[in-house]
């Protein structure tokens, strides 16, 4: 590329970021987040801070804890908090209200789910499917759960799935955005499958929930698990979530009864009776200061649309790649991501020789991401704070580090 045609194509790109800024309706929120000059494209490890946080917190801290103490579970809200802060996820991932609750670490939720769902599909189903590309903790649950309940797991691609069902599947394991490549799998037709199967379908959100439309009612997913730190902005180890689908709810048959989510937690009775719906889900006593620092950060989402989210997205990631494409020297990136729309996620994983490096002199430039194993550097986009200003400018500095 002559130097010439070089400075066309990134004044060219310029242009582009500034007039799509102009023009995107999301823009106004950035005002709403505690940002400096980072290009920050880790949203998807751990959300930006929201500015409303901080005061809240220490509300929270000051009054509720310093003064009112004892009383704040129930004057502040605090019994409560579990459902009410599931109600306000709900509308992000496609749900009614009622079926979502929030406590405890996503870990913990997926076991809860799994061991759920192979009591749901009832017996004679004693194997578990679980997504092979899984982060790491997904399958060593899937593993316990199996042992505990009697089954076997088997590891299998989400495109396989289909042709892995059987009348011997008890439950489905899968993750809507693969965590390394950033693509999004089907479902809507997986779910299909696996209840055509006669089996239930466990589904993990951690990086849907907040940057794209996920569907639960709309699908007639069963069960599904959600973090909340990434692209809900939560905070680092903020209480993750648990769906369990409305007319599931008197079935479902939590591995983990404790007394919140006994159907009289204050009656201190020995024998457990569930409470009946979202509460089910529950175990022990809420992590409160966590569960409410994330219910003043979804504050931020008040009359945004998650499908105008999702538009903002693609096009931030369309133009990442565009940028790459042009900045950087043929053959030193490779996108694993997919390009096609209906199967990308909010995120572009790039393969590069000399990945971990790579990525650490972009942090120390001012460009963060983060870097995976063996060889892959990871872009998140955020479109509540996200601009395209931002995306040029991290293509550049990375074209000047691998040119």
């Amino acid at each position: 590329m002559s130097e010439l045609t070089e400075r066309f194509e990134r004044s060219e790109l310029s242009i582009r970021a500034a007039e799509s800024d102009a023009a995107d309706e999301l823009a106004k929120l950035r005002s709403q987040f505690v940002l400096d000059d980072v290009v920050y494209l880790d949203g998807n490890s751990l959300g930006a801070l929201p500015a409303a946080v901080p005061g809240r917190v220490e509300d929270v801290v000051r009054r509720q804890w310093g003064e009112l103490r004892i009383r704040s579970w129930d004057e502040s809200g605090w019994w409560t908090a579990p459902e009410r802060i599931g109600d306000r996820i709900a509308p992000l991932v496609g749900a009614a209200a009622g079926q979502i609750v929030v406590g405890d670490s996503t870990s913990v939720n997926v076991f809860k789910a799994v061991v759920g769902a192979v009591r749901l599909a009832g017996e004679g189903r004693d194997e578990i499917l679980v997504d092979a590309t899984t982060f790491p903790t997904d399958g060593y649950i899937a593993q316990s759960a199996a042992r505990m309940t009697g089954c076997t797991v088997r590891a299998v691609t989400p495109r396989d799935v289909p042709s892995a069902l059987g009348p011997r599947t008890a439950a489905v394991l899968l993750n809507h955005v693969d965590y390394r490549t950033g693509r999004l799998h089907d479902l809507p037709s997986l779910t299909s499958a696996i209840h055509e199967a006669g089996a239930v379908a466990v589904w993990d959100l951690c990086h849907s929930a907040g940057a794209l439309p996920v569907g639960l009612d709309e699908h007639g997913v069963d069960l599904a698990v959600g973090c909340t730190y990434k692209y809900l902005n939560g905070g680092p180890g903020s209480p993750a979530f648990l769906y369990v689908r409305r007319d599931l709810q008197d079935r479902f048959d939590s591995p983990l009864p404790g007394w919140n989510s006994h159907v009289d937690p204050f009656g201190m009775r020995s024998e457990y009776e569930p409470a009946g719906g979202a509460p089910r889900g529950r175990v022990g006593t809420p992590d409160i200061l966590s569960m409410l620092a994330l219910e003043a950060a979804l504050e931020v989402w008040e009359e945004v649309s998650i499908e105008k989210v999702r538009t903002k997205s693609l096009a931030l990631t369309d133009f990442f790649l565009d940028c790459v494409a042009a900045y950087v020297p043929e053959g030193r990136v490779q996108s694993v991501t997919p390009s096609a729309h209906a199967d990308r996620g909010s995120q572009v994983a790039l393969r590069c020789d000399d990945a971990r490096e790579v990525m650490r002199r972009l942090i120390a430039q001012g460009v963060v991401g983060d870097f995976r194993e063996p060889d892959i550097l990871r872009f998140g986009f955020t479109p509540l704070y996200v601009g395209f200003g931002d995306v040029e400018r991290a293509a550049r500095v990375l074209a000047g580090l691998v040119g």
